[in-house]
């Protein structure tokens, strides 16, 4: 079956939610064994003020040091263009921006209102055409499927918000559950008219497990040929801005399922549990979560690429 994407976002969305402080050092050696698992890309920082996320002070440092490893797509998340100057000059091959389609969402994560998140957007694309070219940009629809803020979201506001930021020229619109409140029926649909709409700039899917459907939503993601999903090893993470909602779907347990499916992931399952030691080692105490670490790989199982 079709080889997929997956994207690992612990490094930023994970560390960014918690209250430690992953040293440096361990931050590298960790994203380094997530490399040689097999994971193509990283988002392994956040370009925002350290006196507001003290985890990722070292944002700089941390991409200079995944732009050496070999064959690894670097990617980071900027909410502003000052930030996005930043991420720029670090050297990052893919830079997120989150774009809230709940205004509420909007205004407590960056303080924008929508027009100035498009406008911020505009600015990014611009600075990006005329010094960057070959950094590529993500518009990261945040609460797509619902906020705990402003509550139900209709597929209509994503759209609109969506025209808008591709109107800026951003080359890819990814669709995320902040809040962890879709179900399948709603990724079908939603991806459905996603891909309809935009074609090739229609990306991929960030999901929460708030509900419990995480795997679920992927499946359904699958069904209507979404190949590119995020997810955060040890399942840590979840917008500080969200309240309520918990982490993002758990790496090993959507490689695991994926790889059962017949899907080649091109991670290797033991590589990675063994990188998940390296988070545990570095933040003790610190809450991970996930069925296939617990459990451990199934008797004879073999991966999708070696079967």
């Amino acid at each position: 079956m079709s080889q997929l994407l997956i994207s690992e976002v612990a490094p930023r969305d994970g560390l960014q939610s918690i209250a430690s402080v992953m040293p440096t050092a361990d931050k590298c050696r960790w994203i380094q064994a997530l490399a040689e698992a097999g994971l193509k890309e990283i988002e392994v920082a956040s370009f925002v003020p350290a006196r507001l996320l003290p985890q990722m002070a070292d944002a700089r440092e941390v991409v200079q040091f995944a732009r050496g490893i070999a064959g690894l797509q670097v990617a980071a998340l900027a909410p502003n263009i000052k930030g996005a100057q930043a991420a720029f000059e670090a050297g990052v091959h893919k830079l997120t921006l989150p774009v809230s389609v709940s205004e509420a969402h909007s205004l407590a994560n960056v303080r924008k209102t929508h027009a100035q998140a498009i406008e911020e957007v505009r600015q990014v694309v611009a600075l990006r055409n005329a010094r960057y070219p070959a950094v590529a940009i993500e518009a990261g629809m945040s609460t797509a499927f619902g906020c705990t803020i402003s509550g139900a979201i209709g597929d209509d506001q994503v759209m609109r918000l969506a025209h808008a930021v591709a109107e800026c020229g951003v080359d890819e619109i990814g669709l995320s559950d902040t809040s962890g409140y879709a179900n399948p029926a709603q990724i079908r649909r939603l991806f459905r008219r996603l891909q309809q709409e935009f074609g090739g700039k229609a990306g991929g899917a960030h999901l929460h497990n708030t509900m419990g459907l995480g795997l679920a939503n992927v499946v359904a993601a699958l069904d209507v040929g979404v190949t590119t999903f995020d997810s955060s090893q040890g399942g840590i993470g979840g917008c500080p801005y969200a309240p309520g909602a918990s982490g993002n779907i758990v790496t090993e347990d959507l490689v695991f399922m994926l790889e059962a499916m017949g899907y080649d992931t091109g991670i290797d399952l033991d590589k990675l549990l063994a990188a998940r030691q390296i988070l545990a080692n570095a933040l003790p105490g610190e809450a991970l979560y996930g069925h296939t670490a617990a459990a451990g790989l199934p008797k004879n199982f073999r991966q999708a690429a070696s079967a």
